[in-house]
């Protein structure tokens, strides 16, 4: 933690207000020029110089260590603290008329009290309405408590704020509520500084110093051995200043554990929390302030602007190519959203990679463009223009030409060629070096963010209020051995939830399948309907695009739009209705609830986003029969014939289907995150925009901004998985998939920076030792995309009948595809066609009516009419399909081999963090026992003085004032 120039630790805070007040300078922004103010200054002087003397008594005498105790300094300093608290009381009445007849000298955009000197740390914000009066007693009997609690406050009037109707309520919280809650949380501070050297010599490195931001904005805070905080022990630590000694994201989290359990009714004990008023409306908003505005520094030379430095470095889209500031993220959001920054900032770093190896694979295809024999077969007048198809369609669907999908055929051999076998062999160890290296990177980040033993340590402290809220009953932990509240719920109950829940899940789930049916059902009966509108044609005359367009074109481009509307129906509808099921199970503690509702909503977001591209990958033009024995979706009563692939394969289709989703999908959520909040706080702030700096206090600023709500950052983990399922899952059938991901994150890196720098309220700081179960979620991912990616090549593509037909069933001499065209598609006697099958005669195109054709051809492997065995399955077919699945059972085999040898060589946590582990371990053992002797010794030294001098003057300890309540029925 960084140390700088800071306050003596000794400076009481009424010595600091004493001088603040005494002095006519500007404190943060507040000026004391007024006669009045002087004169009762001037009467409060002495008040205070008495209560100053007082404590420096009661510190130099509670120093000592003794069982003697003076009742005459006891009495004195009872008088004098009375004294105080009047004195405060004056104090707080000036203040408030000084802050209403001096407006318009005054500074408002601070983060500080009005006495310049205790800084804001939580702000609550509240609007009197027609129900007032019952949420006025919640809130008078709140704030008492939060007073109880040791927290001091400070209210705006709503005649201050901007709307005239908006009540601010200031939290600060002082040191002895910082060291109490700093010990119960475990949090961990500084002891020493860091004394193993670190080798920061990279190869080459002044190749990467444009990437590179300057030392102090990327190590905001010397590096130091850490251990975890205790108040007994407070010589033990590092405290420069008490008052900086703990960073503002440790302070607003406090802050918030203590609103979290804070009672606001006398009567029942269960309604409490900050969370609970916010939902009833008893206030309208919690946060903590950011410390400046972000464009520009605050004017008080004691906040350190890191919001701005943030801005200037990190979320502006001009810096796109830097490095991501992830210590200062870290000490400004807290360790959850640094981790969320550095993970995706990895990820964007590792898709690089993936993404130069897919364009080469692109580029490799243009290349060969030209060698492709079966598209120029295709193409051939004289080959695919002689060969008649059957007819895709039953009725509305005539004879056509093999020639018509020449276009076609050359964009499938860009996607499907020798590379792509390679590509989804390369992006199975790809995707298992992302996940070690990331491994790696988190245990490094663990370390050096104090997350080391986290989960264990944290586990208890990270109950949810609303769970604590329904415990009735306590229990022994056989861990802790000692007693804790658990939720009082019978086996039945617990049996009910769980159905509850995941009836609920299945359901949602079963309707998504619904949805993609229905979507099935209109490409079927949409296919017939763009055939017979294209018999002739028409589209051709169109320049460029004219020969692209072709039914199944059409039909594949308006079906996949019209699944992405349904997609984003659902999943605006879904989202409430997990969150909802997930309060009902009332999960313990916090990790737990993200968990379960991480689970539900990846299941849906999983059917929702990649059923559509398994149906084209794995079901199209799989199961469509023979002609004369078609089959049918819902029978044949229902006319929907099973969809056909193109004589090229479905991969186009499937690379079609994933574009128009996966970029559909990247541009609408950029569109949420930037452009929604923004038009949002625009009109909120228009009017007060335009406002001096000196008028539109800090509060107010914050207040105007968005709220990012407990699950901000879930949606992003949820955005960036679904991507990744994306270009892991069926990469195969389009290699330009990394491509566009990594320049999609590019900017949504920048996007999420800008967004949370610019557009929303400060967040309360949370901790988080990993990206939690979207890791395993990811590993999930990574072992399905090999087998997806193998099947894809295998079922989807045609490299498979390819390297059949080239390497066996070639007539040439030479390995060649010529005739591999003809050897594929299948005979049908056309005078063989049932009459519901049968083309209408004005559906024929005009040169099949002027021809001579008694056959067309089908994509399968049959025998032909005459056969003894005609239109069932021949040879060729079943060594194609032996081929396929020997191919899945050996790319699994090997990429699976590769996976777990990349992952047995390459170590989770780094041997320099290891061994610096095991050195702040070694450490604190060390230093605590020499602490504990040194200790001893002193006391031991002390007692033979009082032993020497029994008449001794020794003030009450600690323990002779009231103790601190703690607010948490789990720990007390």
């Amino acid at each position: 933690m960084n140390r700088g120039s800071q306050k003596s630790s000794d400076e009481t805070l009424i010595e600091m207000s004493r001088t603040a007040w005494s002095s006519g300078e500007d404190n943060n922004g507040f000026h004391s020029n007024s006669d009045k103010e002087t004169f009762q200054l001037g009467n409060a002087e002495s008040r205070l110089s008495v209560v100053s003397e007082c404590t420096s008594t009661v510190s130099a005498c509670s120093s000592r260590s003794s069982v003697v105790v003076c009742e005459e300094c006891e009495r004195e300093n009872t008088v004098h603290i009375s004294s105080f608290e009047g004195i405060w009381r004056k104090r707080a009445l000036f203040l408030k008329y000084r802050s209403r007849v001096d407006k318009q000298q005054q500074s408002k955009d601070s983060v500080y009290f009005r006495d310049g000197v205790r800084r804001i740390d939580f702000v609550l914000s509240y609007i009197d309405d027609k129900d007032g009066e019952k949420k006025q007693d919640r809130r008078k009997v709140f704030e008492a408590n939060l007073q109880k609690a040791g927290l001091e406050v400070e209210t705006e009037d709503k005649s201050e704020s901007e709307d005239g109707k908006t009540y601010f309520l200031k939290i600060h919280v002082p040191w002895e509520v910082l060291a109490t809650y700093a010990d119960v949380l475990k949090i961990k501070v500084p002891f020493k500084a860091n004394d193993i050297p670190e080798n920061k010599e990279v190869p080459m490195g002044w190749l990467f110093t444009p990437f590179r931001l300057p030392d102090h904005v990327m190590n905001p805070e010397p590096d130091y051995f850490t251990s975890t905080f205790d108040k007994s022990k407070i010589d033990f630590f590092l405290i420069d200043d008490k008052e900086t000694f703990f960073p503002a994201s440790t302070r607003n989290r406090i802050v918030y554990y203590i609103l979290s359990r804070i009672p606001y009714s006398t009567e029942d004990k269960e309604k409490k929390g900050i969370k609970r008023m916010l939902n009833n409306g008893t206030y309208t908003a919690a946060f903590p302030l950011h410390d400046c505005r972000y464009w520009t520094r605050s004017r008080d030379d004691n906040c350190e602007s890191e919001r701005y430095s943030l801005y200037k470095n990190w979320a502006r889209f001009s810096s796109f190519y830097k490095e991501q500031p992830l210590n200062l993220i870290r000490k400004y959001y807290g360790e959850k959203i640094g981790i969320y920054f550095a993970w995706l900032g990895f990820y964007t770093e590792m898709l690089s990679y993936a993404a130069v190896v897919g364009l080469l694979c692109f580029i490799y295809g243009v290349a060969t463009f030209n060698e492709n024999i079966v598209s120029r077969d295709i193409c051939n007048e004289t080959i695919g223009g002689q060969i008649v198809m059957c007819p895709l369609c039953d009725k509305k669907c005539g004879y056509w030409k093999l020639s018509t999908t020449c276009s076609s055929s050359w964009q499938s051999y860009l996607f499907d060629n020798a590379a792509t076998v390679f590509f989804a062999i390369f992006m199975g160890i790809w995707v298992t070096l992302f996940l070690e290296f990331w491994k790696r990177r988190q245990a490094r980040l663990e370390y050096e963010w104090d997350l080391v033993d986290f989960e264990e340590e944290q586990q208890q402290l990270q109950l949810r209020p609303e769970y604590e809220s329904k415990c009735t009953n306590r229990r022994l932990n056989r861990v802790t051995q000692e007693q804790e509240w658990v939720l009082d719920q019978t086996p039945a109950d617990k049996a009910g939830r769980f159905i509850l829940c995941w009836t609920t899940v299945l359901l949602w789930i079963s309707l998504i399948i619904a949805s993609i049916i229905g979507v099935i059902a209109y490409r079927l009966a949409v296919f017939a309907a763009f055939a017979s509108i294209m018999k002739d044609s028409p589209t051709n005359k169109l320049e460029i695009v004219g020969n692209l367009i072709t039914p199944q074109f059409a039909t594949s481009v308006t079906a996949s739009c019209i699944n992405f509307v349904i997609i984003m129906v659902l999943n605006f509808l879904y989202e409430r209705v997990a969150i909802k099921i997930t309060d009902m199970e009332v999960p313990k503690t916090h990790v737990e609830y993200e968990n379960k509702l991480t689970i539900k909503m990846f299941l849906f977001q999983f059917v929702n986003y990649y059923s559509s591209c398994f149906y084209v990958a794995f079901f199209k033009g799989k199961f469509v029969g023979y002609p004369g024995n078609y089959a049918y979706m819902f029978g044949p009563w229902s006319g929907l014939r099973n969809e056909e692939c193109e004589p090229g394969g479905c991969l186009i289709e499937l690379t079609t289907q994933l574009v128009i989703v996966m970029v559909g999908k990247q541009v609408w959520g950029n569109i949420q995150e930037a452009l929604v909040p923004w038009l949002r706080n625009w009109w909120v702030s228009r009017s007060a925009r335009n406002h001096p700096e000196s008028l539109y206090s800090r509060w107010e600023q914050d207040h105007d901004l968005q709220n990012l709500g407990q699950l901000g950052l879930f949606y992003e983990y949820l955005e960036m998985v679904i991507q990744f399922g994306f270009i892991t899952l069926f990469v195969a059938s389009f290699p330009l998939a990394p491509l566009l991901a990594l320049m999609n994150n590019i900017l949504e890196v920048r996007v999420d920076a800008w967004k949370f720098t610019t557009q929303f309220r400060r967040p309360v700081a949370a901790k988080a030792h990993s990206i939690g179960a979207w890791e395993e979620i990811l590993n999930m991912i990574a072992v399905f995309s090999v087998v997806t990616n193998a099947f894809i090549v295998s079922f989807t593509s045609d490299m498979i009948p390819r390297l059949v037909y080239q390497y066996v069933y070639n007539p040439g001499n030479g390995v060649t595809m010529s005739g591999y065209i003809t050897h594929s598609l299948s005979i049908y006697n056309i005078s063989e066609f049932p009459p519901e099958n049968r083309p209408d005669d004005d559906e024929n195109p005009d040169w099949f009516n002027t021809g001579n054709y008694t056959t067309c051809r089908y994509r399968d492997y049959r025998y032909p009419p005459g056969h003894e065995k005609q239109y069932s399955h021949n040879m060729e077919f079943w060594h194609v399909l032996a081929a396929k699945l020997a191919f899945i059972i050996i790319m699994e085999h090997v990429v699976f081999v590769v996976k777990f040898f990349v992952a047995w060589l390459i170590p989770d946590v780094p041997s320099d963090v290891k061994a610096r582990v095991k050195r702040e371990r070694y450490l604190i053992q060390e230093y605590l026992h020499d602490y504990e002797l040194e200790k001893l010794k002193n006391q031991l030294s002390v007692n033979n003085d009082v032993h020497n001098d029994i008449t001794a003057c020794t003030c009450p300890t600690t323990e002779a004032f009231p103790k601190l309540e703690v607010l948490s029925d789990c720990l007390t």
